[in-house]
Parts: C-alpha cells; sequence; structure tokens
C-alpha cells in the first residue's frame, strides 16, 4: 500500500470524479485508475461503486476513507517534522480554536509566535469544540483549544487545562440592556424565563450549556434567532434581536453591548489544549505551546486577562 495510492482513491472520494481527481493530483486519468485498482487488489476489495457515471464508496471504501486520512495527515506531519530539525525555519502549525478565543486573546499570541518564527506557516481553524475534537482525531489538526468537558468518549486525544472563563448574559448598551435586580450585580438563569433569546448553531457548547442551564431552571428558552456563529451572534444582539449567553472575553471591544454575570456559581468552562495522544505534536506545535502558556502567563500577572478570564492547569505552573 503506497501513500500515492491512498492519496489518489482520498482524491476520488472527495470529488465523486476520476477526472476531477486526477486534475488534483495532476496525473493522467488512466494512471490514477491504475493506482485505485492496485490498491482494490491489494485490499482484496472494491473500494468504489461505478454505476450510471456515478463513483460512491463501498463499504470497503467509506471504512477506508477515515483512516486513509489520518495516514496521509501523519505521513505530512512527518515531512515537516524532518524539515523542522533545522531549527525552525520552516515548518506549519494546524490550530483550531473557537471563536470567542479567535476574536480574544489568540490573536496577540498569535503575533509573538510569529515575531519569534516567522518562518512557520500559521493555519487557524475557527469552528465549534465538538467539530474541532473531530478535526484533531482524523489527524487534520496539530492542536486545538477546546471547551471541557469532553462530549466524546475517544481515548486518542490528550488535553491540557489552560483557562477558566465566566459566561455572562449579553444584550444591548444603553437603556435596552438587561439590568439585575437592584439589590443584586447578578442574573439567574430564570430571569431569563420568557425573554427573546439569541442562540448559537447546532454544535456550539455555548448553546448545549445554555439550554442545559434553562431546562435545570425548569423552563425552555425563547428563541428569537438561532443558528449563528460568534460574529452574528453578537451582532443580533446589538441589533437588540435578543439576549444571549456569552463567555465574557468576547464583549472586550464591543461598547454597543453589555454584559451581566450570572449569579454564583453562575456558568464557567474550562477551556484546554488538546492534541493527539498517539502523534508526538511537531517541534513547531511544541512552540507554539510554549509561546501560548508563556503569553497567558504574563498576561495574567500584568492583569491584563479579559474580565472574567482567570488561569487554569498548566498556565498556573
Amino acid at each position: 500500500m503506497q501513500l500515492q495510492q491512498l492519496a489518489s482513491f482520498v482524491a476520488v472520494a472527495e470529488t465523486a470524479h476520476f477526472t476531477h481527481a486526477a486534475e488534483r493530483m495532476r496525473v493522467a486519468q488512466p494512471s490514477l485508475s491504475k493506482q485505485i485498482k492496485a490498491l482494490e487488489t491489494e485490499l482484496g476489495a472494491r473500494l468504489f461503486s461505478r454505476a450510471r457515471g456515478n463513483v460512491t464508496l463501498t463499504p470497503a471504501g467509506e471504512a477506508l476513507l477515515p483512516l486513509a486520512r489520518r495516514m496521509l495527515a501523519d505521513a505530512d506531519t512527518a515531512r515537516r517534522e524532518v524539515a523542522e530539525l533545522a531549527g525552525l525555519r520552516r515548518g506549519r502549525v494546524r490550530l483550531g480554536a473557537t471563536p470567542s478565543l479567535c476574536a480574544g486573546l489568540l490573536a496577540d499570541a498569535l503575533a509573538r509566535y510569529h515575531r519569534d518564527y516567522p518562518g512557520i506557516d500559521l493555519i487557524v481553524e475557527e469552528g465549534g469544540s465538538r467539530d474541532l475534537v473531530g478535526d484533531l482525531a482524523r489527524g487534520r489538526l496539530d492542536l486545538a483549544l477546546i471547551i471541557l468537558p469532553l462530549h466524546s468518549s475517544d481515548p486518542s486525544l490528550i488535553t491540557e487545562e489552560i483557562l477558566e472563563e465566566s459566561l455572562v448574559v449579553a444584550s444591548p448598551a444603553g437603556p435596552a440592556a438587561v439590568k439585575p435586580n437592584p439589590r443584586a450585580r447578578y442574573l439567574r438563569i430564570e430571569d431569563l424565563r420568557g425573554k427573546p433569546m439569541v442562540m448559537f448553531r447546532r454544535g456550539y457548547d455555548l448553546r448545549e450549556a445554555t439550554l442545559a442551564a434553562c431546562r435545570q431552571a425548569g423552563f425552555e428558552p425563547r428563541f428569537a434567532v438561532e443558528g449563528g456563529e460568534m460574529d452574528a451572534v453578537l451582532r443580533f444582539v446589538e441589533a437588540g434581536l435578543g439576549v444571549a449567553v456569552v463567555p465574557s472575553m468576547v464583549l472586550d471591544g464591543r461598547p454597543g453591548l453589555a454584559g451581566v454575570p450570572l449569579a454564583p456559581p453562575g456558568l464557567r468552562r474550562t477551556i484546554a489544549l488538546a492534541h493527539r495522544k498517539d502523534v508526538e505534536p511537531t517541534r513547531a506545535a511544541q512552540a507554539f505551546r510554549a509561546t501560548l502558556l508563556s503569553y497567558l502567563s504574563e498576561a495574567a500577572e500584568q492583569g491584563s486577562l479579559p474580565q472574567g478570564v482567570g488561569l487554569a492547569g498548566l498556565a498556573m505552573e
């Protein structure tokens, strides 16, 4: 089984077309077809069903596809790791992060890393925590900043707690802002009963945490609009469509929004840095981890972490 055969197989699977796959691989179609045939012969099973011009995966092909993607990702990581032995003058870090982190702390940490290692390519994948966990497991990311606890039984990931953050109720600033009882500084989850809410799309941990808290308080939240990413949710709240439960850090630099903490113990979440257990992070990825932890530690000492955000676990060491 050759890596070129696996790459050709993945290309056909993703394009569902032999000609388009050959163009992607920059080979002649007969050559690509020959590679697929050789792979099928070696495995002793057909990988594609070809009927009436349609190319679909057989059950054997469906079983092979995630394994082939992981093997190709691991081979690419190995090539880059060898190249990095020149002293981190070349390489790549594929980092996954939730939208709240991309909009908050991550930019400054990335800037510091780029300054120290200008030859390393930085690729940032923004997504919900559950999506990022899947991308890590499939070898599409080197590291990911995700939310704990994991909603996955996949034992192949190592997680390191680095931050804890509070969740707040965001509403439009000014007269329309949601305010707590004059005697309190907090809102209770029960105070959101009947209020129109802006809700994240499915797959966001914030969505699940908010729904769980409301249901534990004995009510179903009323959605004014749902299905947005972080920036869209914040813009919808600014426009007065409803309130939203969001991380406190995303309100920095948004004067059009007001945030009120939830009553103790409120809603908090833990941010962790994760990587695959069965693949040692590349030197470039290890250097990013060290840069990120150093940046967070300095920010905490200087009191420049966003309100409601504190160090946890390894970041405190």
